[in-house]
């Protein structure tokens, strides 16, 4: 019966041998990257700008903080996030011992920088919408000019629609304005 004892073989001492090196170099890494900052740890400890700012364009609902976490934890897959938030799952509230590592700026593209950077020039100017459509002239006019527009519809000639819309625009700004100095006489009274 020493056929039915059994006896260790070179391919299993192979197997075991590529298996153990295997689990041991994972704990190694697991342990030695959260102490030394590189490599795997530097991915899932850090999140990319690009990653978060992309995610908040999609779905600007969404808070950064919680945004940065679910990138955090999946690795920064992008698509992941997206699709958790498409399929009605959300995301979940960070912890708060989670402190992001990294701030991410508001500013949206180039085109919008530009126009709230024209409008908070507009602002610190002290510009309002009389003098920026230069309407100081038609300020004394009696009232809206709701009478002489021509109410034939939508009017085919581009030049016409435009002159019309802006028409009733300067309409709308005269007579905010006589409303908001009629409350203020009514105030100051």
């Amino acid at each position: 019966m020493p056929d039915d004892e059994p006896s260790i073989n070179i391919p299993s001492l192979l197997t075991l041998a590529v298996v153990s090196f295997f689990v041991i170099r994972w704990f190694l890494n697991r342990d030695g990257d959260s102490d030394a900052g590189t490599g795997r740890s530097r991915t899932r400890g850090a999140v990319d700008p690009a990653q978060v700012e992309q995610v908040s364009q999609m779905f600007p609902q969404l808070n950064t903080r919680d945004i940065m976490w679910d990138l955090q934890r999946n690795g920064g897959n992008v698509a992941a996030t997206t699709e958790r938030v498409l399929t009605g799952r959300g995301l979940e509230t960070p912890p708060p011992s989670f402190q992001p590592q990294i701030a991410i700026p508001h500013a949206g593209t180039p085109a919008t920088q530009t126009t709230s950077t024209s409008t908070a020039t507009a602002k610190k100017d002290g510009q309002d919408l009389i003098s920026r459509y230069n309407l100081q002239s038609k300020m004394d006019s009696v009232g809206p000019r709701d009478a002489q527009t021509v109410s034939g519809g939508w009017s085919q000639n581009k030049e016409e629609r435009q002159r019309l819309l802006q028409k009733r625009r300067d309409d709308m700004i005269l007579a905010a304005r006589k409303r908001m100095m009629q409350k203020d006489q009514v105030s100051t009274q």
